[in-house]
C-alpha cells in the first residue's frame, strides 16, 4: 500500500524553475487518509497517488508544482502566507475548513494569485452545512464532485489564467 502523504509539509516535486510557472494545491484535514476514508464518497487514490499523477502532469505542461497538507487550521494559514510571492496560482481543497475557516479565508484574500477551489465530492449534493464554502468568496472558479479528476482540470485552468496573465 503507497504511504500517506505527510502532514504539514511541502512536497517539491518538480521543482521551482524561474522559467517555468509554479502552482501550489493545498490541501487540507483529512485528505491525508484519502483511499480509508469514505472511498465511496472520497475515491480509492491516495493522495500521494494524486499528488504523483499531477506532477507528472504538470511536468510535461513544462509547470513546477508543490504539494501541501495539514490536518491543522494554522498550518495552512501559515503556508499560504508563505506561498506569496512564490507562485503564479494555488489550488485548495481546504475540506471541512472550506465551511467555517475564516482565518484560512482572510489569509487567502491577501494573496493576489488566482485561487482555485477543489473538493473531490460535491458539496452541494450533501449535508447543508457543506453548501456554503467561504474558500468560495476569493476563488476564481471551483470544480466540485468529480473526485481526482478536478485537480487536473483545476491545474490545467491554472496553467491557462497563467498564461493569459502573461
Amino acid at each position: 500500500m503507497p504511504q500517506k502523504a505527510e502532514s504539514n509539509k511541502v512536497f517539491t516535486v518538480v521543482g521551482q524553475n524561474k522559467n517555468r510557472p509554479a502552482v501550489l494545491v493545498i490541501n487540507g484535514p483529512n485528505l491525508n487518509l484519502l483511499e480509508e476514508r469514505e472511498p465511496d464518497v472520497y475515491g480509492r487514490q491516495t493522495l500521494e497517488e494524486i499528488n504523483n499523477d499531477l506532477q507528472k502532469y504538470a511536468h510535461s505542461r513544462g509547470v513546477s508544482i508543490d504539494f501541501f497538507q495539514s490536518n491543522h487550521e494554522g498550518e495552512l494559514v501559515d503556508q499560504v502566507q508563505q506561498s506569496r510571492g512564490k507562485y503564479e496560482a494555488l489550488i485548495v481543497n481546504a475540506g471541512a475548513l472550506s465551511h467555517y475557516s475564516i482565518a484560512l479565508l482572510d489569509a487567502l484574500k491577501m494573496t493576489d494569485v488566482p485561487i482555485i477551489e477543489v473538493h473531490l465530492s460535491n458539496i452541494y449534493r450533501r449535508e447543508d452545512f457543506r453548501h456554503q464554502s467561504l474558500v468560495s468568496t476569493v476563488a476564481i472558479g471551483g470544480i466540485f464532485g468529480l473526485g481526482a479528476r478536478g485537480y487536473f482540470l483545476a491545474l490545467e485552468a491554472a496553467i491557462q489564467i497563467i498564461a493569459e496573465g502573461k
